[in-house]
């Protein structure tokens, strides 16, 4: 049979997986020997079960009565008697803390022959009724489903009656009336009584905890949160203390170090005469904890006893909650607390001074999220802020300017000393002058890998996507909130907040980031824009925590830069070199037109003109950005993208023609000729057509372009004395025979630059795994490559079969809500199918030739979760965003300590 129910006597705190953070936690405070009212816990495992079949198993209510017994053993008394109760809580306890997601009842066993029993035992009636009408309030709304506001009405309505300040105020005849309406609501909601029965009300209030992990809020917390969505939650089943039994007693939430910022003290709230569930409702104002040791001072020294045994036993922030019944102290919950970034960074590095944890443990105590909340700008939080709208946050920061709709714009009012935020309904290419200039981009389409997502945290620029709730008129030079009717223009100050996806009305304070300063420029200089001391002390911490995970990471952090400015800004945050030059970015602008020329054109000779034309624009391009990393590897991909990124849109052009001979208006040839051959270049898919290794095959003379500007850049370099490490990458490869051709190509042109230059050049050349074909046959293609870097974007494209440009945006919701996704494939990579192309390209590779260099360079390069897969595969290196490299760095340093983690799938594969 299987074991679906503990005592609190029988587990501990490493049980989470089974027994829920609450239960496991409760366990371990059982065991130490602290004042814990007895229960059980209800497995997840039963949970799931009950979600599978929609029952629960036949065995529960077997283990559930005969836990029930042993409780009543221990407190010698019965479960609902009449004449001297024993009533219980039920509340929820998932693995991973989500607080107020999901539902507690508490008084259960409370019915009209037990209140009276429980008045008789307490000597106080008040009290006794008191406790009925929350069981009512609570079992009305948490398991039968009813509103809440008919309870909250009537309960207002009779305090508004008698003119009281509060629920202290009401008497014993008060709280027997709306115990009546209460049971009144219930019958006229639900068609039936409110059950007497104990162990029905039990058993059902068991059933509304299982359900409730499927709310809409739970479910929305854990996607926030990236909880799997099939672990279930445990259920606790526990003695009731009362915290409202009149004078010397009360209720209380305690933490051992101050969340926010991270300081020791005492920290907390306290309610006289109340339940636990009124502290964190915020429906009384509550006192400080210190306010306890007046008040009781038996108790205030216990709990701050018992709060140092448990930070000791835990060796971290403990987030606590008590329960005082006429001076007797219960201790209800204990878990590791939530904390702030700032916060998490102080705890962790005041840990290793107290000699509590190691300095290797006080890295896996923080996390890459944490640190990128540390590094953006960010708004003045006691500021008045005005939120007209929402989208998805896509980069973090804090950004405020006026609108604009074009790249014109955004340049022309940035030169007069405007701040703007670039606002479009979608960002092409096309818009990177106006995102390089702008303070923000907001956009009312897109997910977290749109171009206006990617392109914004590659530069650190702020940044909110697929804020559906716009409707932007670009045309119009007009942004209308669909929501309220509201209509913003083309000057209108906004701010975005890039961390929350918040958009608001007009100008709101910014501050800046102490620890980007440290990171960008030294301790020194982040401790000079410090604000106060905490400050910092956190710039202290960032850097201790920080230095030492650089120690001990064994995979390198490289940067996707694409222009000597980005390589600098790389180098500044500690880039070791840059993992992924696009240089399809170097295409667009002025040099679009040079493109356009070469796909065009009509014979070799105007071709070679074309490419002749580029080279010294190309050439110097490599120059500077080699010249910033000097010392340290380039990575160059030869260009990559589609054939229709650098040419008319058929569509517009083919209306542009259509009208001017409309118009009577004569069309040259010229203009039939561009027509012509942009309908014969067109593809119905590009993203799978004439794009990377492909097109250089098709235009031979690309490849040779690109290859001998970089080998000319190099050798310039060299001859001025610097040390310049380029690397090429040769994208979209799917057969060693592609790879052949290439190399044979890159190789002659080296060879010829050599020649002409008289330097020795050394260039390791090597292609990116984005095909799941490359992935399978990596062991043959090694033996044409020097290295490989994973392109994860477009393995994953690949592998799913998905469009990236357009998935997040049409069915990707619904897959969340299937939990076919746990998060985005796009987001961190997919354990469950992509990771294992992963794995196997690296182990054929290296079979094949066990010095080959391994990387990665898609947005996955930067994600946390995936560097430790990455870690756990065994790449060489990762690159990512120059403002992301120090959570790689940090993430790296993680992965190394806790190489032993098991990972597991993101999502629930579909059959």
């Amino acid at each position: 049979m299987t074991k679906y129910v503990y005592d609190f006597t029988e587990g501990d705190k490493e049980q989470k997986d089974l027994l829920g953070g609450k239960g496991a936690n409760l366990a371990e405070m059982t065991n130490l020997g602290l004042p814990v009212p007895p229960g059980f816990t209800i497995t997840t495992e039963a949970c799931r079960v009950y979600l599978k079949n929609g029952e629960s198993p036949d065995e529960l209510a077997v283990q559930v009565t005969r836990a029930i017994r042993r409780v009543e053993e221990t407190m010698g008394k019965n479960l609902g008697d009449s004449k001297d109760p024993l009533l219980m809580s039920v509340r929820s306890g998932a693995k991973f803390s989500m607080p107020g997601m999901m539902e507690t009842v508490l008084n259960i066993g409370l019915n009209d022959e037990s209140v009276v029993g429980l008045a008789e035992q307490s000597g106080d009636e008040r009290f006794a009724w008191d406790s009925y009408r929350r069981l009512l309030q609570m079992f009305g709304k948490t398991v039968l489903h009813i509103e809440g506001e008919p309870f909250a009405d009537a309960l207002h309505a009779l305090q508004d009656e008698k003119g009281y300040a509060g629920d202290p105020d009401m008497t014993t005849d008060d709280l027997k009336r709306l115990v009546d309406e209460f049971k009144e609501i219930i019958k006229k909601e639900t068609g039936e009584d409110f059950p007497q029965d104990p162990r029905t009300q039990l058993d059902l209030a068991i059933e509304a905890v299982f359900n409730s992990w499927n709310t809409e809020r739970a479910v929305i917390y854990r996607r926030r949160e990236h909880i799997p969505a099939d672990i279930g939650t445990a259920v606790n089943v526990q003695t009731m203390v009362f915290g409202n039994m009149g004078e010397g007693s009360g209720t209380g939430v305690c933490f051992t170090r101050d969340p926010s910022t991270g300081h020791s003290g005492v920290y907390g709230d306290y309610l006289e005469d109340a339940q636990g569930e009124d502290v964190v409702a915020g429906i009384r104002n509550t006192l400080p904890l210190s306010a306890l040791e007046e008040l009781d001072k038996k108790s205030y020294d216990e709990l701050t006893s018992i709060m140092d045994r448990l930070e000791t036993h835990y060796r971290d922030l403990c987030d606590i909650e008590f329960t005082v019944q006429r001076g007797k102290l219960w201790m209800l919950q204990t878990r590791v607390g939530k904390r702030t970034a700032a916060a998490a960074f102080r705890i962790a590095d005041q840990l290793v001074d107290e000699k509590l944890i190691t300095r290797d443990e006080a890295v896996t105590r923080v996390t890459g999220d944490q640190l990128t909340s540390l590094l953006f700008p960010q708004f003045d939080k006691d500021a008045d802020k005005v939120e007209i709208s929402r989208g998805m946050p896509a980069s973090p920061g804090a950004a405020v300017g006026e609108i604009v709709m074009d790249n014109a714009t955004a340049v022309e009012r940035t030169k007069a000393g405007a701040s703007v935020i670039l606002v479009r309904r979608e960002t092409n290419p096309d818009d990177l002058e106006g995102m390089v200039v702008a303070e923000g981009i907001l956009t009312a389409r897109g997910g977290k890998t749109s171009h206006a997502a990617v392109v914004a945290r590659g530069m650190g620029r702020c940044c909110v996507v697929g804020a559906d709730d716009l409707l932007i008129n670009e045309s119009a030079g007009t942004m209308d909130i669909k929501s309220t009717g509201k209509q913003y223009k083309v000057g209108d100050v906004i701010a975005i907040d890039g961390a929350s996806g918040e958009i608001f009305e007009g100008d709101v304070p910014v501050t800046d980031s102490p620890v980007t300063a440290y990171l960008t420029s030294g301790l020194e200089a982040g401790l000079a824009v410090a604000p106060d001391e905490g400050s910092e002390e956190l710039v202290h911490a960032v850097d201790r925590i920080l230095t030492h995970a650089d120690e001990k990471r064994r995979m390198r952090v490289r940067a996707n830069a694409d222009s000597p400015e980005d390589a600098k800004a790389a180098r500044d945050f500690g880039a070791q070199g840059i993992g992924l030059c696009r240089t399809e970015h170097m295409f667009l602008g002025e040099r679009r037109k040079l493109v356009e020329e070469m796909i065009l054109a009509k014979d070799d000779d105007a071709q070679k003109a074309a490419l002749e034309k580029l080279l010294p624009h190309q050439r110097e391009d490599f120059v500077g950005i080699f010249d910033a990393m000097d010392g340290l590897p380039v990575t160059v991909r030869l260009i990559d993208p589609p054939l229709h990124e650098f040419l008319p849109d058929l569509t517009q052009l083919s209306v542009d023609l259509a009208v001017k001979e409309a118009k009577g208006e004569e069309v040259t040839d010229e203009e039939r000729e561009v027509l012509a051959a942009v309908r014969q270049n067109h593809e119905q898919n590009p993203m799978l057509g004439l794009r990377g290794v492909r097109l250089g095959l098709k235009i031979p003379g690309l490849i040779r372009l690109q290859v001998r500007a970089i080998s000319e850049a190099a050798a310039k370099l060299i001859k001025d004395g610097k040390d310049p490490k380029p690397e090429i990458m040769v994208p979209l490869i799917g057969s060693i025979r592609e790879m052949q051709i290439v190399r044979e190509i890159a190789e002659e042109v080296i060879a010829e630059v050599e020649e002409e230059t008289g330097q020795k050049l050394d260039i390791p050349i090597g292609n990116m795994i984005e095909l799941p074909r490359a992935a399978i046959s990596a062991d043959t293609i090694a033996t044409e490559s020097d290295f490989f870097s994973f392109g994860t974007n477009d393995l994953t494209q690949t592998a799913w079969g998905f469009s990236r440009d357009d998935v997040e945006g049409t069915f990707f919701n619904d897959y969340f809500d299937y939990g076919i996704f746990g998060v985005s494939p796009f987001e961190s990579v997919d354990l469950g199918g992509v990771g294992p192309l992963v794995d196997i390209a690296v182990e054929r590779g290296r079979k094949t030739k066990p010095e080959i260099h391994l990387g990665v360079c898609g947005e996955h390069g930067g994600d946390p979760q995936s560097i430790h897969f990455f870690e756990m595969v065994g790449l060489d290196y990762v690159s990512c965003s120059p403002f992301r490299v120090p959570i790689a760095r940090l993430e790296a340093g993680r992965a190394a300590i806790e190489n032993e983690t098991t990972y597991e799938t993101q999502f629930v594969p579909s059959n």
